[in-house]
């Protein structure tokens, strides 16, 4: 980063994410626990989890990938029926 500059990293991800047929639509530093928070739209969770695993393996970051899903997406959730027994039941 210092080298680079904060925008320089920012445009490596968007070509990376852009390979894999996404869009990077935030990209922002931050201080505190996390240093730094992305938010980008791929074609599916196979493609989040593969570019999680390969940045990760890099070992130059550690990223944690959040699946983030639409307020219509949990409309359809709450329609679903699920057998759930909670454990010790």
């Amino acid at each position: 980063m210092l080298q680079e500059g904060g925008s320089k990293r920012r445009e490596a991800g968007e070509q990376l994410v852009k390979g894999m047929g996404g869009r990077l639509e935030a990209h922002d530093y931050a201080m505190g626990n996390n240093d730094f928070v992305i938010i980008v739209d791929l074609p599916s969770n196979v493609d989040a989890a593969a570019l999680s695993l390969a940045v990760n393996a890099s070992g130059a970051v550690e990223s944690r990938a959040k699946v983030l899903i639409t307020p219509e997406e949990v409309d359809q959730a709450t329609k679903k029926t699920v057998k759930y027994r909670p454990p010790g039941s």
